[in-house]
């Protein structure tokens, strides 16, 4: 059997989302700062989740830099750590139920096991696009996000690019993924209307309104029929039925000649 086209769309936009989010969370490129006034026109500072890079044009980038603002410590940097992380664990979790849902070794996937790939798949593309987008609404509050005071400008950087690129691959992938429910609810609706009407009620999770149904058809059934009387006649009493042969006989005496 053909894997179905939503399963393998889901397989290679899934783990595009992953590496991207994964690189956005490593990467100093949340937010890039320049135009110092104590430092050389063309240093820019590249802030990220875990580190800080300084960087100029006629030198290599410099990480570990001092965080002069505490920037690593404001709120919408920490909720984007545990958010980040916790987009790419839904992430790898989705993908190792998506390949043993998709079954490249099986002769038929599993729909369920690859729909439930996809809802997780699907969460974590939420969990990944909420810090982005939250991190890109405070970019310019510095008294959210802090930084150097005036003139230097705030931009956003790269790592925010692939925040967005990869969550939206995993919302796409999670989507196309869980549309492998679809036979599966469709099978169990098939089911559900083969089932007999008593049985629902007996297993107790029939609706109302098949038992009103199981109820007028019990009414409607005719009464049974009383039994049918026999016709045939009442047996005759015990002396009736005698054989011939036991029945008394009348004595008749000698017959006397006449004189």
């Amino acid at each position: 059997m053909r894997t179905p086209a939503v399963m393998t769309l889901g397989l290679v936009l899934a783990p595009c989302g992953l590496l991207l989010n994964l690189t956005a969370t490593l990467t100093p490129g949340w937010r890039l700062v320049k135009g110092f006034v104590d430092q050389p026109v063309d240093v820019e500072l590249y802030q990220g989740l875990w580190d800080l890079c300084r960087e100029q044009s006629s030198r290599e980038r410099q990480c570990g830099q001092p965080d002069r603002w505490g920037y690593l410590e404001a709120a919408p940097v920490r909720a984007a750590r545990a958010l980040m992380l916790s987009s790419l664990a839904a992430a790898a979790l989705g993908l190792l139920l998506a390949a043993l849902g998709v079954r490249c070794w099986r002769e038929e996937p599993r729909s369920a096991l690859a729909g439930l790939s996809g809802v997780a798949l699907g969460a974590a593309g939420l969990l990944g696009l909420a810090p982005v987008s939250w991190y890109t609404h405070r970019l310019a509050d510095r008294a959210v996000l802090p930084a150097d005071a005036s003139p230097a400008t705030v931009h956003a950087g790269y790592s925010l690019v692939l925040g967005y690129l990869g969550s939206c691959l995993l919302l796409l992938g999670g989507s196309s993924l869980a549309l492998s429910l679809a036979p599966v609810c469709a099978e169990l609706r098939r089911r559900r209307r083969k089932q007999p009407p008593g049985a629902a009620r007996r297993g107790g999770g029939g609706s109302s309104h098949q038992q009103h149904q199981h109820r007028a058809r019990r009414l409607a059934r005719p009464a049974p029929a009383p039994p049918a009387r026999s016709r045939l006649p009442h047996a005759a009493p015990a002396a009736r039925r005698r054989p011939a042969a036991l029945r008394l006989r009348p004595v008749v005496g000698p017959r006397t000649r006449g004189p």
